[in-house]
């Protein structure tokens, strides 16, 4: 019996849809294997200052099968980089602890500062997609209890950075020394696990604040401060606006990961809004405005790894940013 023409077109539209399906999936597959270095300028520096490079890593997610972007980070190095930056998620399993060391192994002799994210304490875990649509993820019911999962070696994850010299910024603060010249920093723990608590200034004079080395001045004059987080939530992004970060550096969005070609991101996976899933802005608004006048640079990463559950990503490749810190 020869289908009907309403057949014929049913028949041809299911085809057409499973082909376009099945062409983004492997397209998907691929892109999340296809890193890119983006360099992104930020007039944050006094007239007067030389600039200077800072290198973000961020949600680097290794297990003991990706050797490719362990070799890929590891080439970095070459780009010299003033500063280098790590926002945390290096590990999706602990299995990734050894090819975690052999990437940064290479940068961590340069100056650098970093902070934890989720997946450097717990392991990653299959989750429902849909759960990142809901307004809360973390209230989202899940397949797996918080209890039940397993933890990650961080104790080691933090040591391998800090002996080769950067600054643990788990809810502290700190300095770097570049040139011969002090950048202050200040960093908070993962607030997507509500482990955040911005440390207070300490007092003039005191010893923690004490040094005979000048700052680099931002626009304002002021002592150039960086602040580090894995997840841009608003209070951090407030908190650290208030404390005179001229540039906060964040990840654990992935870019949204799976994102709209010419829409953008669906979701961030916290409480930032989706304009803001990558890129450079100034906050607290005016997102997209050449004109904006906030005095705080934010520059979310959209990274360089994937659940080992979701290895796609779409309309948002894997990352690494040079910023170049430029006099205002």
């Amino acid at each position: 019996m020869t289908p009907c023409p309403a057949g014929r077109t049913a028949l041809s539209v299911v085809g057409t849809t499973a082909a376009l399906g099945a062409a983004t999936l492997a397209y998907s597959l691929i892109e999340a294997r296809r890193p890119v270095l983006r360099r992104i300028d930020v007039p944050v520096l006094a007239a007067d200052e030389e600039p200077l490079t800072v290198l973000h890593l961020a949600d680097l997610h290794l297990t003991g099968r990706t050797e490719a972007r362990v070799a890929w980070v590891r080439q970095l190095a070459q780009l010299q980089p003033d500063v280098v930056v790590n926002t945390g998620d290096n590990l999706s399993l602990a299995s990734g602890l050894e090819p975690l060391r052999r990437a940064l192994e290479p940068l961590t002799s340069l100056p650098g500062a970093f902070v934890m994210g989720d997946h450097d304490y717990r392991s990653t875990v299959f989750r429902l997609p849909t759960r990142y649509l809901h307004r809360d993820p973390r209230k989202a019911s899940s397949l797996v209890r918080d209890e039940d999962i397993e933890a990650l070696p961080w104790e080691e994850v933090r040591d391998l950075q800090a002996a080769g010299g950067w600054v643990d910024l788990t809810n502290r603060r700190g300095s770097l020394t570049v040139r011969g010249r002090r950048i202050d920093l200040v960093g908070v723990d993962d607030p997507h696990a509500n482990r955040d608590v911005l440390p207070v200034p300490e007092a003039a004079g005191s010893a923690e604040s004490a040094t005979s080395l000048p700052a680099i001045r931002d626009h304002e004059g002021r002592a150039l401060r960086l602040g580090l987080t894995h997840a841009p939530y608003r209070r951090v992004l407030e908190a650290m606006s208030a404390d005179d970060v001229d540039l906060v550096l964040a990840g654990h969005t992935h870019g949204g990961q799976l994102c709209v070609p010419g829409v953008g991101a669906l979701v961030t996976n916290c409480d930032l809004d989706r304009g803001r899933a990558s890129g450079l802005s100034q906050w607290p608004g005016r997102l997209g405005d050449p004109r904006a006048a906030d005095h705080m640079y934010l520059h979310v990463s959209a990274g360089l790894g994937t659940s080992p559950y979701t290895p796609v990503r779409l309309a948002c490749r894997p990352e690494v940013t040079l910023l170049r810190l430029l006099p205002a």
